[in-house]
């Protein structure tokens, strides 16, 4: 089983998102931005969009190719990082998705999830504009305009937000199609903005890209591009975004007053455009709609079958080395073993064990850990949901008896003992599925991998890693 197992992308484990020393502005004149008032907590921001996030992906068809999503988290992760101190907010969980769409659209979810619709990023002429869009949706997120425009309402359902919320995602009649029965214009809260906050979300991103090394004038550009689509209907991106008076001429005045934080480009943008060429077909709005539409298989690793190999390494060390890969996680592990990843997931494997797919690196031997959507309040349901994503890109994974109780940290978890077939020696493997719940309703999850042959030895060695797990959420 790969270290990218999944055909969603997880949520960030590492606080990578304070700002840096070096990401500066240097222009006193720049324009002072002041978030709304808000009733809200930032907790409810991110549970409110970790319950959108969750249906989101389950009912969009996401493109799941690891080159053109790591990109697009390089940019974010970049973005996020230049957003001003006094908008941090240290429960949001910043991630970045990109849907199989062929509609221009971008939008961000309270707390911290970004989708990008494929057909914005085939549309724009560089990096520095898709950038922009990114910016100016962040802008939304850490300024809290989604639960600041609810405040100005009645207070928000989120047991009702699925079909609204993806509704204006899809927007136009194909829009009305997902939403029809709900009885709460959560949408109008949450996704449409008032050109007040469209004007702020213009001028904090544009200084946020000054931080992160992007001309602020490429925004502007963006606007204009996205105005020349679409005839007089235009995407859906601006019918959820109302055009500010002035806007393009408000960002250009921004940006003279900002200084550009040198020249950044990850020099991916042409290869991943030519990548989306090659991609195979998106869908309409109207297809997603009425349900024509599905997620490709997460394409994160290349198909090994027929070959068969050997991968030796050290058995696992008898002494343990402590790792806190978060402000919320502390594990001990065998002292041969390394830390890799850090981004969507963390990995502790023996030297030898890893190896290079088209899209990253899986291993052989060793432990993942990662955190994916709960919701259901039920332990057994959430896991076997995580397994039935687990089995969408690993086929051939098998359940070998039934999930075991056990005690993590004081708190219940389930033990789940699975087989696969391991694409980068083509023979059986042993698979260790933990879970357990996070305080705010998440699944924790770890993954121990080893070859069968190898199961009583890395089974025992599973157990001990599990029983160090310290968690302070």
């Amino acid at each position: 089983m790969t270290a990218r197992l999944s055909t969603h992308r997880f949520t960030r484990l590492v606080a990578t998102l304070a700002v840096g020393a070096a990401l500066t502005t240097g222009a006193a004149t720049q324009t002072k931005v002041v978030a709304p008032s808000n009733k809200y907590s930032p907790a409810d921001d991110v549970k409110l969009g970790r319950e959108a996030a969750a249906q989101v992906k389950k009912e969009l068809p996401m493109l799941n190719d690891e080159r053109v999503d790591d990109w697009v988290e390089d940019v974010g992760a970049r973005l996020a990082q230049a957003i001003p101190p006094e908008f941090q907010h240290r429960e949001f969980e910043y991630t970045f998705d990109v849907v199989n769409q062929s509609d221009i659209n971008a939008f961000a979810l309270p707390g911290g999830p970004m989708f990008l619709n494929r057909g914005m990023i085939e549309k724009s002429k560089t990096e520095g504009e898709v950038a922009g869009v990114m910016a100016h949706e962040l802008a939304h997120v850490a300024l809290r305009h989604g639960t600041a425009q609810a405040t100005k309402g009645e207070k928000f359902q989120i047991g009702a937000i699925a079909g609204q919320i993806l509704g204006a995602v899809v927007g136009g009649t194909a829009g009305s199609i997902i939403a029809q029965g709900s009885n709460f214009g959560l949408s109008t809260y949450f996704l449409k903005y008032s050109r007040e906050y469209e004007s702020q979300a213009d001028i904090l991103g544009a200084q946020m890209l000054a931080r992160a090394g992007y001309n602020p004038i490429e925004m502007a550009n963006m606007f204009k591009t996205l105005e020349s689509e679409g005839g007089s209907s235009g995407p859906q991106f601006l019918s959820d975004h109302p055009n500010p008076a002035n806007r393009y001429q408000a960002i250009v005045n921004e940006a003279k007053t900002l200084r550009i934080n040198g020249n950044y480009a990850s020099g991916q943008f042409q290869n991943v455009q030519a990548r989306l060429k090659n991609a195979g077909r998106s869908y309409t709005a109207q297809e997603i709609a009425e349900g024509r539409a599905r997620s490709n298989p997460s394409n994160g690793s290349v198909g090994t079958a027929g070959r068969t190999a050997s991968v030796r390494v050290e058995p696992p060390a008898s002494s343990l080395r402590t790792y806190k890969p978060t402000r919320f996680l502390q594990v001990s592990v065998p002292a041969n073993w390394a830390q890799s990843g850090g981004n969507s997931s963390v990995t502790y494997a023996p030297q030898g064990a890893f190896y290079d797919t088209q899209g990253g690196t899986a291993f052989t031997h060793g432990v993942e850990f990662g955190v994916a959507q709960g919701g259901s309040g039920n332990l057994q349901r959430d896991t076997q949901s995580l397994l039935n994503r687990f089995a969408q890109s690993n086929p051939e994974l098998r359940l070998q008896g039934n999930a075991g109780r056990v005690d993590i940290n004081g708190r219940q978890g389930l033990v789940t003992q699975l087989s696969n077939r391991s694409e980068a020696t083509g023979q059986q493997e042993y698979i260790q599925l933990t879970t357990t719940y996070l305080r705010d309703g998440s699944v924790l999850y770890m993954i121990g991998v080893a070859p069968q042959n190898e199961a009583n030895t890395y089974n025992s060695a599973f157990n001990r890693v599990r029983q160090t797990l310290r968690l302070a959420d």
